[in-house]
């Protein structure tokens, strides 16, 4: 991915199976944002390849668009649409047949009943995000990104997404996760990808990336007794801040 004469991803690759959660993970300005951007087929990389169960995103984007989901830090729903309205307009985009008791029922199971009437600017940042995560998989994509999911929120809303998605891998979706919540990644992610300055660093599952580092000088010196994932990600990527 280029941008001028900058090239802000250079040569990164990784792969998600269905029921897979991989945590992309990385400092402010390491590319997150243009590979996700790139995946959703927003941006067109000046090399390079990428399919969404077996569509490629840029010479079939109708077909890879179908089997992707995304639900994004902030969302931007019409404000004065309800969430019915809201509902409606993107199941029709995707296809899908919905009755208003299917659409009660569904919000049922994610808190919003009582809400179906109420314009999406009166609602509440959590219910906000349960909405827009619905969207998402509305269509029951074949992969979902979720970039910083959970900012914001308080921890019961945090719990009810998490067990959303232990419910979307079940049911046999690929997940790509961006958080900046180390925590967050040991606990749901099964592999994790760090990349800073467009490339990747390091692959594998946390507990292996940690066995791999924990003799590392730079993350012995970082850390206070047992070596975490936080401290082999700080590490790799450097203790600067970035804007």
């Amino acid at each position: 991915m280029r941008y001028g004469s900058h090239i802000a991803v250079d040569q990164v690759g990784f792969h998600v199976e269905r029921g897979e959660v991989v945590g992309l993970l990385g400092p402010n300005g390491a590319g997150k944002t243009s590979t996700l951007s790139a995946i959703e087929g927003l941006i067109t990389p000046a090399h390079g390849t990428i399919t969404v169960d077996g569509a490629d995103v840029a010479r079939q984007p109708i077909e890879a668009n179908a089997r992707l989901g995304v639900h994004l830090q902030a969302s931007s729903f019409q404000a004065e649409l309800s969430i019915e309205q809201i509902v409606r307009l993107y199941a029709g985009l995707y296809g899908v047949r919905l009755s208003h008791g299917q659409i009660t029922d569904r919000m049922r199971d994610i808190g919003l009943a009582g809400e179906l009437g109420k314009p999406f600017k009166k609602l509440s940042g959590g219910q906000q995000q349960r909405l827009s995560l619905f969207i998402a998989v509305i269509h029951q994509p074949s992969l979902l990104l979720l970039d910083e999911p959970t900012a914001g929120l308080d921890p019961q809303s945090r719990r009810q997404l998490w067990q959303r998605v232990d419910q979307f891998r079940a049911d046999g979706s690929g997940i790509v996760l961006t958080t900046h919540s180390m925590e967050e990644v040991q606990a749901v992610c099964d592999r994790i990808v760090i990349i800073d300055h467009g490339r990747v660093l390091a692959t594998g599952t946390p507990a292996d990336l940690i066995a791999a580092h924990r003799d590392d000088r730079r993350v012995r010196d970082l850390a206070h007794g047992e070596v975490t994932l936080d401290d082999v990600f700080i590490a790799l990527t450097g203790a600067q801040t970035r804007d």
